[in-house]
C-alpha cells in the first residue's frame, strides 16, 4: 500500500493526541503478525550472523555496517524463495521485525572492537568472556529503556526523517506492494536507483575492480573510478593547484567533494532546510573559524608538518560543535516536557484517562522510569566490581549518558548518523579529568555512555520503519532485546576465538591481538586508548591545559548561539530557517558527507519545484517517488559499498 504520511503544516500544527489519532487511523495494522516465533527466528540467525561480519570488518577497518537493509531484503528474499516450496510468505511486519532483531544484533560489536578492547590493552588483562558478554547486554538494555521516553517526541510527534530507518520502511513498502500499480512503479524507481548506484559504487570500489580486473580477468593492474572526482591525481600530476586555507590544503581538511550516493539519497530524505545548516556548519567552521585558529597559532600541525579533519576536529572544533549540540537538544527537551509530565502521571495512574490513544500498543513509559535506575545500578555495580570504576563516577555518569543519548539520538534522526565517535571523547576527557591516576575509569564511563545512546538511537531508527508501516512499537522493543541477546551471543565468543586464541598468561594482550603486521589493526581500540593516553598526560602530569581560552571563548560563543537560535525555531514553530543541532553536526561530520548531502537535498528540492504539477510524469517520479528513489539510492551504494569491503577482508 502506499505509505501514507503528515504535510508539513500537519507536522507543526497538529497535537501529538492528532497525530497519533491519525496514525491509528490511517496507518496502523492491528493484529497483522509481526514477531511471531519464525520471524524472531529467523531475525536472531541473520542477526548472529550479521554481527560476526561486522566483528570481523570492524577488528580491521574500524568501522560497523548498517545491516538493516541487508537483513530486509536477505529475509524477504529468503521467505520468497521458500514460499515457493509451500511455506507462507511473511508479512510486511514480519519482514520489518526480522530486521529490527537482527539490527540490532549488528550493532553489539562497537564496544568490543573500541573501548573494551583498549581496557584489556592498557590493562594488559583480559576480561572474562561472560563479563563482557554481560555489561554488553545491560548497557544496550539500558539503551532501550532511555529510548522510549524519546520515541514519542522524535517519531510520534517532530516525525523525524530518521534516514536509514526511513529507506528500510520505503523499500519494504516497495517489496510488499508490487502488485499495485502505483508500489511496481515506486519499486522501478526504487530499483533503477539501487542500480545506478550500485554500479557506480561498483566501478568505484578498489576491491571490487582489483578482483574483476586482476583475479579474474588476470590483468597485470587494476582502475577504478575515484570517489574524489579525480582531485588527488589531477594535483599530484601538477595539472591543478590545490588551495589552501592558513596553509593547509583543502584536501587535509576533508574539503574534497565525493561521489557518495548514499549520502546523496540521505540528503533527499532529509531535506533542504536541515542540510542548509549543516552546509552552513561546515563551512563557518572549515572556511571561517579553523582557518583563523591556524593563522593564530591555536591550531598547531601534526608532528609531520601536516593537518588532517580528525587532528582539527579533535585538538580544537569538536568543543564548539559539541556544545552547540548539547545546547539545542537540552532546549528543544525542556521545551516540550510533556513527555515526561505524562510518564510521572502514569506512575500514579492504573488506568487509561483516554487521553492517550496509542496507550495500548506503546511500551508504558513507566517502564523505562523504573528501569533505567535499575539497569543503570546494574550496569555501575558492574562497572565498580568488574573494572575499578568509583561508585561516584559510576552515578555521575548517569546523567551525561542522557544527554549524550539525546544528542545522539538527534543526530540519527537528522541525518542517520549517530556521532558516537565524537561523543565518546566528552565522557573521556570529563572523567580523566576527574580520575586522571586511573584510565579505567574514562575508558569504561566512555564505554557506557557511547553504548547506551547507539543503542538508544539505533532502537529510534528501527521504530522509524516500524512505525511508517503500521506495526506494534512494543512489540520492535521486544524484537530489539532479542536482538541484543542474539548479537551478544555470536560476537563475544567469536572475539575471544578469533583475537585472544593464542594468548597465554603473561603475554601482552595488544601484541596477540594486533601483533605487528597482522591482519587486524583495531583502529577504533588505537583512538580509545589514545584519548585515554592523552587525558592521563594532561590531567595526571605536565600535559597542560585541554581547554584552552580561545576553545572556551568558542564554546561559550556556541552556547549562546545554540540557545537563541533554538528558541527562535520553537517560537516560529519551525518556520526558524536554521537549526543549532544541524549547524553542529556539520562540524563534527566529514565536510565530504556534508557536501554529499547538501547536493542530495537541493536537487530533490529543485526537481520538486520544477515539477509542483501533480499530473505531471516528473511530479510523479521525483515528488512522489523521492522516498523510494533516495531509499535506492542508499540502499544500492552501502549493499556494494559492504561487497567492496568483503571483498577486502575474504577475496584479496
Amino acid at each position: 500500500m502506499a505509505l501514507e504520511r503528515l504535510t508539513e503544516e500537519q507536522v507543526r500544527t497538529w497535537s501529538r493526541e492528532q497525530k497519533d489519532r491519525w496514525w491509528l487511523e490511517k496507518v496502523y495494522r492491528g493484529d497483522m503478525p509481526q514477531l511471531t516465533l519464525r520471524s524472531a527466528a529467523t531475525g536472531f540467525l541473520l542477526g548472529g550472523v550479521l554481527s560476526a561480519t561486522n566483528l570481523y570488518i570492524g577488528a580491521k577497518t574500524g568501522w560497523t555496517l548498517g545491516v538493516g537493509l541487508t537483513s530486509v531484503i536477505l529475509a524477504y528474499a529468503a521467505f520468497r524463495l521458500m514460499s515457493q516450496l509451500g511455506v507462507r510468505d511473511m508479512t510486511i511486519l514480519e519482514n520489518n521485525a526480522s530486521q529490527s532483531v537482527a539490527t540490532a544484533a549488528g550493532y553489539m560489536t562497537g564496544p568490543l572492537i573500541s573501548g573494551l578492547a583498549a581496557y584489556m590493552w592498557i590493562e594488559n588483562a583480559l576480561i572474562p568472556w561472560w563479563q563482557m558478554l554481560l555489561f554488553n547486554i545491560v548497557l544496550s538494555v539500558l539503551g532501550v529503556l532511555v529510548a522510549f521516553p524519546m520515541k514519542r517526541r522524535f517519531i510520534n510527534d517532530e516525525q523525524q526523517p530518521f534516514p536509514e530507518g526511513q529507506a528500510c520502511g520505503v523499500v519494504l513498502d516497495a517489496l510488499y506492494s508490487t502488485s499495485a500499480a502505483v508500489g511496481m512503479f515506486k519499486a522501478r524507481a526504487l530499483a533503477g536507483a539501487a542500480a545506478l548506484a550500485g554500479g557506480l559504487s561498483a566501478l568505484m570500489g578498489e576491491n571490487l575492480m582489483k578482483l574483476v580486473q586482476e583475479k579474474w580477468l588476470g590483468f597485470s593492474s587494476s582502475f577504478h573510478l575515484p570517489h574524489d572526482f579525480g582531485y588527488a591525481k589531477l594535483v599530484e600530476k601538477g595539472w591543478i593547484s590545490e588551495p589552501k586555507l592558513s596553509g593547509a590544503p583543502l584536501s587535509q581538511l576533508g574539503m574534497v567533494p565525493a561521489l557518495d550516493l548514499a549520502m546523496f539519497g540521505a540528503g533527499g530524505l532529509m531535506g533542504l532546510r536541515s542540510a542548509a545548516s549543516m552546509m552552513l556548519g561546515m563551512l563557518l567552521n572549515f572556511v571561517v573559524i579553523v582557518p583563523a585558529m591556524i593563522a593564530a597559532g591555536e591550531i598547531l600541525p601534526r608532528a609531520n608538518g601536516t593537518f588532517s579533519r580528525a587532528h582539527v576536529l579533535n585538538s580544537w572544533a569538536l568543543w564548539w560543535g559539541i556544545v552547540i549540540m548539547v545546547v539545542a537538544s537540552l532546549v528543544a527537551l525542556f521545551a516540550k516536557p510533556e513527555v515526561f509530565v505524562q510518564a510521572f502521571r502514569g506512575l500514579r495512574r492504573r488506568k487509561s484517562t483516554g487521553e492517550d490513544p496509542v496507550a495500548h500498543i506503546e511500551l508504558p513509559l513507566w517502564i523505562s522510569f523504573l528501569g533505567i535506575p535499575i539497569v543503570g545500578a546494574i550496569g555501575i555495580w558492574m562497572a565498580y566490581t568488574w573494572f575499578g570504576v568509583s561508585w561516584v563516577f559510576g552515578l555521575s555518569a548517569l546523567p551525561l549518558i542522557m544527554i549524550l543519548s539525546l544528542i545522539a539520538a538527534s543526530s540519527t534522526a537528522l541525518t542517520g548518523i549517530t556521532p558516537t565517535g565524537s561523543l565518546s571523547k566528552i565522557p573521556q576527557f570529563t572523567f580523566g579529568a576527574l580520575d586522571p591516576k586511573h584510565p579505567p575509569t574514562n575508558l569504561m564511563t566512555g564505554v557506557m555512555c557511547v553504548e547506551v545512546a547507539g543503542n538508544a538511537s539505533n532502537l529510534l531508527m528501527d521504530i522509524k520503519p516500524g512505525y511508517m508501516l503500521g506495526g506494534k512499537p512494543r512489540h520492535q522493543a521486544i524484537g530489539h532485546m532479542i536482538g541484543i541477546v542474539a548479537g551478544a551471543l555470536a560476537s563475544t565468543p567469536l572475539f575471544y576465538v578469533l583475537f585472544l586464541s593464542g594468548y597465554s598468561p603473561g603475554d601482552n594482550v595488544q601484541a596477540t591481538m594486533s601483533p605487528d603486521g597482522g591482519q587486524f589493526g583495531f583502529p577504533s581500540a588505537v583512538q580509545w586508548k589514545g584519548v585515554s593516553e592523552l587525558v592521563t598526560a594532561i590531567f595526571g602530569g605536565s600535559g597542560g591545559t585541554l581547554l584552552t581560552r580561545s576553545i572556551v571563548i568558542s564554546m561559550v560563543i556556541a552556547a549562546v548561539a545554540g540557545v537563541v537560535m533554538e528558541v527562535l525555531r520553537i517560537r516560529t514553530r519551525g518556520r526558524f530557517p536554521l537549526s543549532p543541532l544541524a549547524i553542529g553536526l556539520g562540524v563534527v561530520i566529514p565536510p565530504e558527507s556534508t557536501l554529499a548531502m547538501f547536493a542530495g537535498a537541493a536537487f530533490f528540492a529543485w526537481m520538486e519545484r520544477r515539477h509542483a504539477n501533480a499530473e505531471s510524469s516528473g511530479h510523479k517520479l521525483w515528488v512522489d517517488s523521492k522516498e523510494p528513489i533516495c531509499a535506492g539510492l542508499i540502499a544500492g551504494a552501502a549493499l556494494i559499498g559492504i561487497a567492496d569491503i568483503l571483498t577486502k577482508v575474504f577475496l584479496l
